[in-house]
C-alpha cells in the first residue's frame, strides 16, 4: 500500500432529530419531543469538527452535505453560525457544493430563503410520494400538495440545484401509481432526481411488520418502466438510483462518496473515512449515535474506529465506485487505495468474464448486468480473494469516554 496522493475531501453533518419518525427509515433519527437545543447542538458541532481538524492539515472542502433526521428543523441563523465555524477551521473550495436535506412541510419550506442566505445552494427534498395514500402509509407528514409547494419555494428562494427524493415499490402500488410519481416530479423540472426503492431495512417497523411490497417481477417492472421514463425526460442515470437532468447536475457530494474520496462526519452519528498519507493508513469512524451523549461534554465524540485492513481495501473502493454507470477511471483505484490494479487482475478478469463489468478507454464500469447484480458483481471482491495482500492491523475503538 502507497498513498502517493490524498482524494478530495467532504463534510458531512448530521441533524438527528425529525417531528416523527417514519416506520421505513433505518438512519440515525430521534422524534423530537422536546425543545431542540439548536445552540447547544452547533456549539458542539463545531467542537467536533475541531477536533477532527489535525486529521486533515493542509486540504480544504469541496462539498457539504447535511443530513438527517431533519435538517430543515434548524434555523437558517443557526447554519450562518455554523458555517462560520466551519470556515474558520477549514478553507472551503470556491466552487463548494453544499446540500441540505428538507421536508416539504409547510415549516421548514418557510425557512427556504434563510437558508439559501446562508449559503446553502443545493437542496434536497424528501417528497417520496405525490400520493397522499402512499404519503399516509409511508408515515410521513406532508401532503403532496404540500410537496408541490416546497419545490416552488425552493425556487422562488433562488435555489436553481434542487433533488428530489422519490421511492416506488411502496405499499400495493402499481406500475401506473410508480409512474404517475414520476411524471409529477419530472413536470416540475428539478435538476437531479434520486428514485430509488422501497426496501425493508432492520430495526424499522416495517421490518417487523412489513406492508404488502409489489412482488419482486413488478418491482422489475415498474423499475425498467422509470428508467426509461426518467431517459426520455433527459434525465441520465449516473448511479444505481441517481439521475442528473442533462447529465449537468450530478451531486458532487455523492460523487465523492463513489469515487472512495475522503469525508469528514460531524454531528450524531455520523460517519468518516479519512487517508493519511503520514500513516499509510485509511480509516473509518463514527461519533456517538444518541443526541444526549453527543451533547455531554465529558464524553468523547468518537463512538468507533477503523483502519481498514489493506485486504479490504479492493471491495471497499469497488463497493462505491460499481455503483456508478460510467464507473471509474482505473487510475482511481491506485490513487485512492495506494494499490497497483495488477493486485486485483484475477478478480477483474473473472468479473469481466462473467459479463458483470467492463474495460475500456481506462475506465471500470458495470455492465446493465453488474449494475442491477451488484452483489454479485462485488463478491469477487471480496477479502478472501486476496490472500497476497498484506494485512495490516485493525484498529477498534468502543464507546470512549
Amino acid at each position: 500500500m502507497a498513498l502517493s496522493e490524498l482524494p478530495p475531501l467532504s463534510l458531512y453533518i448530521h441533524t438527528p432529530w425529525c417531528v416523527q419518525k417514519c416506520p421505513y427509515c433505518d438512519f440515525n433519527s430521534h422524534q423530537l419531543k422536546t425543545e431542540l437545543p439548536e445552540d447547544a447542538y452547533v456549539e458542539r458541532l463545531i467542537e467536533d469538527l475541531s477536533q477532527d481538524i489535525p486529521k486533515v492539515w493542509g486540504r480544504q472542502l469541496n462539498s457539504i452535505f447535511i443530513g438527517g433526521g431533519t435538517p430543515s428543523l434548524l434555523s437558517p441563523n443557526s447554519y450562518e453560525k455554523l458555517f462560520s465555524g466551519i470556515r474558520a477551521l477549514i478553507p472551503f473550495h470556491a466552487d463548494i457544493e453544499i446540500t441540505m436535506e428538507a421536508n416539504p412541510g409547510t415549516v421548514e419550506a418557510d425557512k427556504f430563503n434563510g437558508f439559501f442566505e446562508s449559503g446553502i445552494n443545493r437542496i434536497s427534498i424528501g417528497v417520496q410520494s405525490f400520493d397522499d395514500r402512499f404519503l399516509s402509509k409511508l408515515g410521513r407528514i406532508h401532503s403532496a400538495d404540500e410537496a408541490g409547494r416546497a419545490f416552488q419555494i425552493a425556487r422562488e428562494a433562488g435555489f436553481d440545484n434542487i433533488n428530489l427524493d422519490l421511492m416506488y415499490a411502496l405499499p400495493n402500488q402499481s406500475i401506473f401509481e410508480a409512474m404517475a410519481d414520476l411524471s409529477r416530479a419530472i413536470e416540475l423540472g428539478p435538476e437531479h432526481i434520486s428514485w430509488y426503492q422501497l426496501t425493508l431495512e432492520p430495526n424499522t417497523l416495517f421490518y417487523h411488520q412489513p406492508p404488502p411490497l409489489p412482488d419482486d417481477d413488478k418491482t422489475a417492472e415498474i423499475s425498467e418502466h422509470g428508467i426509461a421514463k426518467l431517459a426520455n425526460a433527459g434525465y441520465q442515470r449516473y448511479e444505481v438510483s441517481a439521475y442528473s437532468k442533462n447529465g449537468v447536475y450530478p451531486s458532487a457530494h455523492n460523487l465523492n462518496y463513489w469515487q472512495f474520496g475522503d469525508y469528514l462526519g460531524i454531528g450524531a452519528g455520523a460517519h468518516a473515512k479519512i487517508s493519511r498519507q503520514d500513516e499509510q493508513t485509511i480509516t473509518r469512524s463514527s461519533k456517538r449515535r444518541h443526541p444526549k451523549d453527543y451533547l455531554n461534554a465529558d464524553l468523547s465524540f468518537i463512538d468507533s474506529s477503523k483502519t481498514i485492513p489493506v485486504a479490504e481495501l479492493p471491495l471497499e473502493f469497488m463497493m462505491n465506485a460499481l455503483r456508478l454507470k460510467n464507473g471509474v477511471d482505473e487510475s482511481l483505484f491506485f490513487a485512492h487505495t495506494g494499490l497497483l490494479l495488477s493486485e486485483i487482475e484475477t478478480a477483474l478478469s473473472a468479473a469481466e468474464e462473467a459479463a458483470l463489468l467492463e474495460r475500456s478507454n481506462g475506465k471500470i464500469r458495470p455492465t446493465s448486468t453488474g449494475l442491477n447484480f451488484l452483489n454479485e458483481t462485488l463478491s469477487y471482491f471480496l477479502p478472501e480473494n486476496f490472500p497476497h495482500l498484506n494485512h495490516s492491523q485493525t484498529i477498534s475503538v468502543k464507546n470512549l469516554s
